[in-house]
This record gives C-alpha cells, sequence and structure tokens, in this order.
C-alpha cells in the first residue's frame, strides 16, 4: 500500500518506555514541518490520533501521520537506532531525494 507506514519493534519498544514513563499513550505522532537543511524536517510527538490520521500498529504502539504530512512520508519506516553518536528515531523515507548529516532533515 502506497500509503503504509512502518513502525519498527526497536522503535516501539522505545516508545512505550518513553510514554510510560511520561504517563501519556504509546502513540508517537510524526509530522513534517518546512524548514531544516534540506527543505523539509521530521517532528515527533506523544499524542492521541486525531480522526483524520493514518494509523500504524505495532504491538499495542501507535504510529499516527496527519494526511498533509503522509504526502511526504508514505511508504517510510521509524526506526529506533543507537550508537556511538547517540540515540534517535530515524525515518527511512523512500520519497526523500536529499537529507542531511542530522537525519531529522530532508528534500523532496
Amino acid at each position: 500500500m502506497a500509503n503504509s507506514l512502518t513502525l519498527s519493534p526497536a522503535a516501539a519498544t522505545r516508545i512505550a518506555k518513553i510514554a510510560e514513563k511520561q504517563g501519556k499513550p504509546a502513540v508517537l505522532r510524526l509530522s513534517v514541518e518546512g524548514g531544516g537543511c534540506s527543505g523539509f524536517q521530521y517532528k515527533f510527538d506523544l499524542g492521541e490520533p486525531e480522526a483524520e490520521d493514518v494509523i500504524s500498529e505495532t504491538g499495542d504502539v501507535k504510529l499516527v501521520v496527519d494526511p498533509v504530512s503522509l504526502d511526504l512520508v508514505a511508504g517510510s519506516t521509524v526506526d529506533f537506532v543507537e550508537s556511538l553518536g547517540g540515540a534517535a528515531f530515524r525515518v527511512e523515507n523512500p520519497n526523500a531525494a536529499a537529507g542531511c548529516g542530522c537525519g531529522s532533515s530532508f528534500g523532496i
């Protein structure tokens, strides 16, 4: 499905831990905003799904995306990676034609 989104097991586990610590539902909102060094940037928040959101579930954890952002991230996978440089959520976006070193900015 072209509009599909995937939340990796590693990302789902991390979201569940963060949500439990903050006393919030295990729902990660991915949105796209203008800006960043490549034109667009990813934004992550915890929160409840809204009526028009597209929802992907991995176990008890949900990934939600609004319809406007979905056009830019359709087919993406959200992962959580830990390395010597730190730990972060990473979006593997097949629509991105360009990216930057920080991994949170992309261009179409």
